[in-house]
Formats: C-alpha cells, structure tokens, sequence
C-alpha cells in the first residue's frame, strides 16, 4: 500500500514538513542550444524561454511522463513516467531564531537517465536544497528548469519582466 493518486501508486509521499510557499517561485523553462553546456557559452548561445511555470501554489511538483500523475509532464523518451519531484518543505532556520523557513528541494525519484542541479547529478530518493537561480536539468532532454522568485532581478539569466 502507497499513495495513489489517480489510480497511480506514487513513487514518493510529502513529508510532514509539506507546505506550500509564501514566496513566489518561478521555473523558466527554457531549450537549451546546441553546444550550449561546454561551460564556454557568451549569453548570446543561451536558449530561447520556452514557458515560465508558476510554483508556488502547492507544495509538490511531481515531473514525469505519466500525464495521470505528473504536474509538470515531461514528453523527452529519456525520463522517467515519475522523474523527480520539487517539494517544498518548512524547516527550522538558525539564522532566523530557528523559525520556520518553507524553501524548495528537489528529489530524484529513481529515474534511469537521472535528475541534474547546475550540471551535477543527483542521488536519487534524498532532497537537495534549491537556491534562487539554479538550473535543473533532467536525463538527456535539452529543456533546462531555472529556479527564480517573481521579482528576480538577476542579471545574465535571460529572463526579463
């Protein structure tokens, strides 16, 4: 016995730490060119915004292929029916008196070709915390995940207002 959701068993359950964010977060998706990725790209070579996704309004996202259970689906033959999953969790922070903080970390959920964050890849079923402006990549596709807030002012990203 699991979780199911639409008649799916989930390869993953929230945490009791589950909440969704105040903070408005955002994922530029954008496609990355080719010979793009060499670490020698001029902002010139960066790929064209594809979409921005809004990922504030809940407390998970599950990628994958499977379109039953996916909230972010992911069409690319090399990634996984559920890939990963961008969960957002309250945890306590020091430099904050040891309050509450919701943040976003990102978990591979067993995926076959693997879950990247700034071009490392992951191990899967553990969280990693995600920082404003990281990039995440997913097995061999060309789409890459920007992790920004609404008023992300950052430059160089690529992403205008």
């Amino acid at each position: 016995t699991g979780n199911v959701y639409n008649g799916v068993l989930l390869k993953f359950s929230e945490p009791p730490e589950a909440r969704a964010p105040n903070t408005r977060w955002r994922l530029y998706v954008f496609r990355k060119k080719k010979g793009s990725g060499d670490g020698n790209s001029n902002t010139d070579d960066d790929g064209d915004l594809i979409e921005t996704l809004h990922v504030s309004r809940q407390s998970a996202y599950l990628f994958g292929r499977e379109r039953k259970v996916a909230d972010i689906p992911v069409d690319h033959p090399s990634l996984s029916k559920q890939h990963c999953v961008l969960q957002y969790r309250a945890t306590p922070d020091a430099s904050i008196g040891g309050r509450l903080r919701c943040r976003p970390y990102l978990m591979d959920l067993g995926s076959t070709n693997g879950t990247f964050i700034n071009g490392v890849r992951i191990d899967d079923a553990r969280y990693y915390e995600l920082r404003k402006g990281d990039c995440i990549t997913l097995g061999a596709s060309s789409r890459e995940y920007v992790l920004l807030t609404e008023n992300s002012t950052e430059t160089g990203t690529g992403v205008s207002s």
